[in-house]
């Protein structure tokens, strides 16, 4: 039961927000009491916690799942970019900055997590570019790989791109197109290219 609870909670966070959630909504929509959830998670907060958590764990698999396929660095990010997108549901009820307004301890937490985990996966991309000739050979890796985390975090601050303006799906195809172009050589323009090419058709 605890696994339906997490599994239908962070589905119902992801659609609707951290902050409109209620516990009362995520037992009427399982059909079970409010008392079970509180059997198994203490109170609110620790289901949060507990959901953003299991989200995170199931989106670090896919990505080192993606790595592991051998596939040239430039579809690489591609990959994991859609598949977290689908997994976040698109971001549609702006999970990040409800979690960082509503759950800040959280928010700080997990902000840690995927620094660590999206370090080790630009890094090893870059590496990877760069033996393939597809990046410049003279990147400064280490800042590259930040500078990329520091750009994903600051997409998604709606003060500076506001959602009707910039959808969330569009503004992730721009900010990888514009990190991509900065570091590719000619040869991997052409893939990057083809890439973008062949995803507006």
């Amino acid at each position: 039961m605890k696994e339906k609870i997490l599994e239908k909670a962070t589905d119902m966070f992801l659609n609707y927000g951290f902050k409109s959630v209620t516990m009362d909504d995520i037992a009427n929509e399982i059909g079970i009491s409010k008392k079970t959830i509180y059997s198994h998670f203490e109170n609110k907060t620790h289901l949060v916690e507990e959901s953003t958590s299991n989200l995170f764990c199931t989106i670090s698999e896919g990505i080192e799942h993606i790595c592991s396929l051998g596939k040239n660095p430039i579809a690489e990010l591609y990959e994991i970019k859609k598949f977290a997108m689908l997994h976040l549901k698109d971001e549609k009820s702006s999970p990040q900055y409800q979690l960082q307004k509503y759950y800040p301890k959280i928010h700080a937490t997990m902000r840690f997590r995927q620094y660590d985990l999206m370090q080790e996966c630009v890094v090893s991309n870059v590496k990877k570019g760069i033996a393939l000739d597809i990046y410049r050979e003279n990147l400064n890796i280490d800042f590259v790989s930040r500078i990329y985390f520091t750009g994903v975090v600051s997409i998604k601050d709606h003060q500076i791109f506001p959602i009707e303006k910039f959808p969330i799906t569009e503004l992730m195809d721009i900010y990888l197109e514009y990190h991509l172009r900065g570091i590719v050589t000619p040869k991997g323009r052409t893939i990057l290219n083809t890439i973008i090419n062949s995803n507006q058709e």
